[in-house]
């Protein structure tokens, strides 16, 4: 067991227990889930300075903090979350599989902050789920949602599945691409060692959704994304 993952047990794990039974609290004299969020993306950078990861951020002056967007991003690796929070200077609300709800406390927490906790599959109750995002985004929330589903186990980006911009049909806000390159290295999927390293977040313009079906709002991000991690030269 190296350093970083020793740090994730003895440090990161307390800190982020005794951190949600804060946050209980704090959702309760806060419902709006904003002053959970601002513990989420505090956390996020704690993490990183705490396990070394260094962030390099391209392309910040694509997007206004001051305005809401549903951000699109791959996913390679654990990280992936604490790093957009803390990285992404938005009002952010995560879209996550509803099994995470379940558990005592985590799930309680990201209830009561607003995050969109999602049925599994392609029925009516699952499309209904998915929808409860589109109504955060109209709140004046950005919502954030991994469209392949799952994380990588390569780095290689998977195929985008279609629920995500259904939402952003709903809902008229932008798209925020972003790409996330190195993820995979640090936080590889089935493993629980924890690597220190260089993740780069890159930024892209944002893809308006105004006029475009779903279909091309999702190829167009895939393409976005996609060409972000070739340009890169590095695995995500």
């Amino acid at each position: 067991m190296n350093l970083q993952t020793l740090l994730f047990f003895l440090v990161i794990l307390p800190v982020t227990f005794f951190g949600l039974l804060i946050a209980l609290v704090v959702n309760l004299i806060d419902p709006s889930g904003d002053g959970f969020h601002r513990m989420a993306a505090w956390w996020g950078r704690f993490c990183a300075k705490l396990l070394g990861i260094r962030i390099d951020v391209v392309g910040r002056e694509h997007y206004d903090a001051t305005k809401n967007y549903l951000v699109i991003s791959n996913h390679a690796g654990m990280a992936d979350i604490p790093l957009l929070l803390g990285t992404l200077q938005l009002n952010l609300r995560f879209v996550a599989k509803e099994e995470l709800g379940r558990i005592p406390v985590f799930g309680w927490a990201l209830k009561k902050g607003g995050y969109v906790l999602i049925k599994r599959g392609q029925n009516k109750e699952a499309l209904k789920s998915l929808f409860k995002a589109a109504e955060v985004l109209n709140s004046g929330r950005s919502v954030h949602i991994f469209p392949e589903g799952t994380r990588s186990a390569t780095g290689e980006l998977l195929p985008f599945k279609r629920g995500a911009f259904l939402i952003a049909q709903k809902a008229p806000t932008p798209i925020l691409p972003v790409a996330i390159i190195g993820s995979s290295t640090i936080t590889p999927k089935k493993s629980l060692k924890i690597r220190k390293g260089t993740i780069r977040i890159i930024i892209n313009p944002p893809i308006e959704t105004s006029g475009k079906t779903a279909l091309q709002l999702q190829e167009a991000a895939f393409q976005t994304i996609s060409s972000a991690i070739e340009q890169s030269g590095i695995s995500a």
